[in-house]
């Protein structure tokens, strides 16, 4: 088999013969590897796995084929345009990854702004809060005080310390309401990164 011409090998293999499909492997697939290494920037076993699966191909489709010039014509067209997918595919995911960069460094640059904008809106609710109030919720939300103890430190009774509570959460949740969504939308991000 070695000896004979293209046109007999392609029906050879168009038959269904092995041995024609190992004699056109053979001839070509060093050389094909050669060639797709020039699109692959020397990286050999992309080059080979181009040129594999074009020899996949042209086994699978054999009955089909339609080949005009010669089986090294089509190979090399076939590795030519493997290559040129590939490249596409290398550029498509590459503006893709900077696409994504750039959304998640916006992301964050939106995330930092609001995050500055909420503490300076907390930091001004809580200069409106009654002194008493402020001190209460301070101790609670910061100290990690419980009732009982914010009680005996302040000398009053835990009722008292509940009501000034749940008036210092009033009045922070109708300050803050602009940003309740905003919060949780963080939260999510972040618990979701």
């Amino acid at each position: 088999m070695e000896h004979l011409n293209e046109n007999t090998l392609l029906e050879a293999i168009r038959q269904g013969e092995s041995s024609a499909y190992d004699v056109v492997f053979r001839r070509y697939y060093e050389v094909l590897c050669h060639y797709a290494a020039k699109f692959t920037d020397g990286d050999l076993d992309e080059a080979e796995d181009i040129v594999q699966q074009t020899f996949v191909k042209l086994w699978e489709r054999r009955s089909a084929l339609e080949i005009t010039h010669s089986i090294k014509a089509y190979l090399y067209k076939t590795v030519h345009n493997a290559c040129l997918n590939r490249i596409r595919h290398l550029q498509t995911k590459n503006r893709y990854q900077q696409f994504n960069a750039g959304q998640l460094e916006n992301q964050h640059a939106y995330q930092d702004e609001t995050s500055q904008e909420l503490g300076a809106k907390f930091q001004r609710a809580m200069e409106d809060l009654p002194p008493q109030c402020r001190h209460i919720f301070e101790l609670s939300r910061f100290e990690a005080l419980k009732y009982r103890e914010i009680a005996e430190q302040l000398d009053i009774s835990i009722k008292t310390v509940e009501t000034q509570m749940g008036k210092a959460l009033r009045i922070l949740r109708v300050q803050l309401a602009d940003y309740l969504v905003t919060i949780a939308g963080i939260c999510f991000t972040l618990f979701h990164l």
